[in-house]
Parts: C-alpha cells; sequence; structure tokens
C-alpha cells in the first residue's frame, strides 16, 4: 500500500520574480508556487547548504514583503542545482493576506 504524504497547507501556482541576499552574493529567482508556510524558488543556478537562512524579498503593491526562510531542500537538474524549497521562519500577518489574495486570484479556496 503506497502512503502519499498531504501537505498542511495547499500550495498556491504563481509566477513571481523574487530577490534575496546571501553568502555576499544578490540572487533572483521565481516563486513558482507557495503555501502559508513555504514556498518553490526556482532559479538559473544556485547552491546553499540544507538549512541556510535567508530572507526572500517579494515586491508587492508598492512595497517590498520581506520574507524570512530556511532553506529545505533543493532541486537539481543535470549537474545544475535550479530550485529551493523553503519553509517560513516567521508568518507575519502581511505575508498571509498577500497569499490569501493570490488564492482569490486563482480562485483557490478564498
Amino acid at each position: 500500500m503506497e502512503f502519499i504524504q498531504r501537505r498542511a497547507f495547499e500550495r498556491v501556482p504563481v509566477n513571481i520574480r523574487a530577490r534575496f541576499y546571501s553568502y555576499n552574493t544578490d540572487f533572483s529567482g521565481t516563486i513558482t508556487n507557495l503555501s502559508e508556510n513555504g514556498m518553490f524558488i526556482s532559479m538559473k543556478k544556485m547552491m546553499f547548504p540544507l538549512d541556510s537562512k535567508i530572507e526572500i524579498i517579494i515586491p508587492h503593491e508598492k512595497k517590498l514583503l520581506k520574507v524570512p526562510v530556511r532553506v529545505i531542500r533543493m532541486t537539481k537538474s543535470g549537474n545544475v542545482f535550479n530550485g529551493l524549497g523553503v519553509e517560513l521562519l516567521v508568518i507575519h500577518r502581511e505575508y498571509l493576506e498577500f497569499i490569501n489574495s493570490l488564492k482569490c486570484e486563482a480562485n483557490v479556496s478564498c
């Protein structure tokens, strides 16, 4: 019997440019899905130790939403790491409002 693990929070598919700074380097990527407690960021090329703590910067309504996260997984295509799965360290009200507005736009449990 196969066990399928369900996520605690439903992921919302998005296409949002984001930036972050880590190890003296400025990175950018595209958030491809997110939820109340995490997100996946697609990137061209990167490498971070697992459990790295970074702050994702998301442009939202004429301001920058700063989201502290921890890297919990990386994806790889060939020999290149090209994506980050991150978990939020602190969940702010502004972030939850941002998620809810995206859910409404995508017609996902608004």
